[in-house]
């Protein structure tokens, strides 16, 4: 007869089973550290606020300058997060290859594509964010206006409200696929500033650039809710800034060598 002995019988632990995944949400809170958490960042993120609070000041001492209504305040104040916030996604993006870090963000979650779902995730917590703290700049904005006895429409409808949001969304997913396809915070940080400008200026001398390509009009049109008609130029912009880009970027990320 045979009597199988098994490590435990001989009071020696087995071996410990393999780790289990990295869950996702904890993938999450380690790229929103590595976007809110750092100096760096901090700096960024309160430039976002002053920049949003101080162009929002605009409409208030200046009144003839800007139409008196609540969707007006709303728009100067999408301006000013728009600036600096697809700043802090691009970083997140990048900042781990600039930093010769990714190794090790690699090495800890081999599969690249949940590491990029992460980063993806937290930008949109960042432009969700960053659109509600507009809103809270807007009211704070149109309260000084009407404590000084202005009159001001009050136009902000759903339709006006979604496109505020989408508008911030779409400026922070162009500043996303930059960053995925550049790899680099400097290279992708310039050209997130200077291509929109060559294309404004491209766009003054053809219609097909600033109907199609150029963001300053094509955008524009969501952030003031003018959908009628502009839906081919609107998606195209989208697809020529943000998908293609983060398309080519993603395959980058999940082909280039980690060394």
């Amino acid at each position: 007869m045979t009597t199988s002995i098994s490590p435990r019988t001989l009071g020696i632990d087995a071996a410990p089973s393999a780790p289990g995944p990295i869950p996702f949400s904890r993938l999450v809170r380690v790229e929103w550290a590595k976007a809110t958490d750092t100096r760096a960042a901090r700096w960024l993120l309160a430039l976002v606020a002053l920049s949003t609070a101080g162009l929002t000041l605009a409409p208030v001492l200046a009144p003839t300058s800007f139409d008196q209504t609540y969707a007006s305040y709303l728009g100067v104040a999408a301006v000013g997060l728009v600036i600096l916030l697809p700043v802090v996604a691009i970083l997140m993006f990048t900042g781990e290859w600039s930093q010769r870090s990714v190794m090790t963000t690699f090495t800890q979650e081999p599969r690249r594509i949940r590491v990029l779902n992460a980063k993806l995730a937290v930008s949109m917590v960042l432009g969700g964010g960053g659109a509600v703290f507009g809103g809270v700049v807007t009211a704070a904005g149109l309260g000084l206006a009407a404590a000084s006895g202005r009159a001001l429409e009050a136009d902000l409808t759903v339709g006006a409200l979604t496109g505020y949001l989408l508008f911030v969304l779409i400026n922070v997913l162009a500043g996303v696929a930059l960053g995925a396809l550049l790899q680099s915070s400097a290279t992708a940080i310039a050209a997130s500033f200077v291509l929109p400008a060559a294309f404004a200026v491209l766009g003054t001398a053809s219609t097909l650039v600033s109907d199609w390509i150029d963001t300053s009009s094509a955008w524009n049109w969501v952030l003031e809710n003018d959908w009628a008609g502009h839906v081919p130029q609107i998606s195209f912009s989208i697809v020529f800034w943000v998908a293609v880009p983060l398309a080519a970027g993603v395959v980058r990320t999940m082909r280039r060598d980690v060394t």
